[in-house]
């Protein structure tokens, strides 16, 4: 990529959710940019606790610990993000709108200027533990469902009280439900034609009504967390719409919660209505690249999560 072409089209940010994790994610970053360090110094201090160590250094089952996993997400998202800025400079991406892939949202509101780093950190560590309280509380799962129409995926739903969860991509749906529902549906699923139904490797059913033990505290939390209208419209995970002010984004937080996230429709928006050209996936995993590209082939896609990507955009 050119000097110039980096500024040219009208973009967009994204930023990944859980199970996007790696140890030892972001090393490069932290020995090249001040920036990316100083954002993991400040998430340390903010939560009170060594997370630079359990990110760079394990051990995975304590990153794979959905309450490190969150913020160790949405940090190493957000160091990225620092990274690129201060390696840019002048160069850097301006973009129209941000998005966020479920935990992705709480990285959103940083990149908006939304919401501080230590406030976002401090909540989705919260989230965190909140969902999993409310997953131990209802033994749940999810499951992807590859290579089926959404007509049928919503029948087989309905017969075995499982949820959609992630509309991720044309073909590529997520539901949620009970340990014995889920396994009910992927045997449906498989007899009914899906390519693949793939039960994922994950604590509890996300984004569906078995969350809804959260939903009090989250809302506590939500609401002693200051949050300022974004400077960038977000698109909200439940609608696939723009929020541009903060007790529509307090609201979005609290609804996404037990709502599907809206992932297609969130980039049909920004393509299609927005007039975006170009998407930069900034933070751990490539998920949301290969989901843009399914849902908006001829859209632009940059995956950001080393330096040797940031680098890449000024050679």
């Amino acid at each position: 990529m050119s000097n110039n072409s980096v500024n040219d089209a009208r973009c967009a940010f994204v930023f990944p959710g859980q199970g996007a994790q790696q140890v030892g994610m972001g090393l490069d970053l932290v020995a090249s940019s001040k920036a990316a360090k100083l954002v993991f110094d400040e998430v340390d201090e903010a939560l009170g606790i060594n997370l630079s160590k359990i990110v760079f250094e394990g051990p995975e089952e304590d990153l794979k610990n959905t309450m490190n996993t969150q913020p160790a997400i949405l940090t190493m998202s957000i160091a990225c993000l620092r990274a690129m800025e201060e390696i840019l400079g002048d160069l850097m991406p301006s973009p129209s709108f941000v998005a966020g892939h479920s935990l992705g949202q709480y990285t959103a509101l940083i990149a908006s200027n939304s919401m501080s780093l230590s406030a976002a950190a401090l909540l989705v560590r919260e989230r965190g533990r909140l969902m999993q309280y409310a997953a131990e509380l209802n033994s749940g799962g999810m499951a992807a469902l590859i290579g089926m129409e959404d007509s049928v995926i919503e029948d087989i739903c309905s017969e075995t009280g499982t949820e959609i969860s992630n509309l991720n991509a044309p073909g590529q749906t997520v539901i949620s439900g009970t340990s014995e529902a889920i396994d009910k549906a992927v045997t449906l699923a498989t007899e009914r034609g899906a390519r693949r139904a793939i039960p994922l490797p994950v604590a509890g059913a996300f984004h569906s009504r078995l969350m809804k033990p959260a939903q009090e505290g989250l809302d506590m939390a939500i609401n002693n967390v200051v949050i300022s209208d974004p400077r960038i419209p977000i698109v909200a995970n439940s609608t696939g719409l723009p929020l541009t002010n903060s007790e529509e984004i307090k609201s979005e937080l609290s609804d996404s919660l037990c709502s599907p996230v809206r992932w297609r429709d969130s980039v049909k928006y920004m393509v299609a209505t927005g007039g975006v050209q170009s998407i930069y996936e900034i933070g751990p995993g490539k998920a949301l690249s290969g989901m843009v590209t399914r849902i908006s082939p001829d859209t632009d896609v940059t995956n950001i999560e080393q330096l040797e990507n940031i680098n890449s955009l000024v050679e």
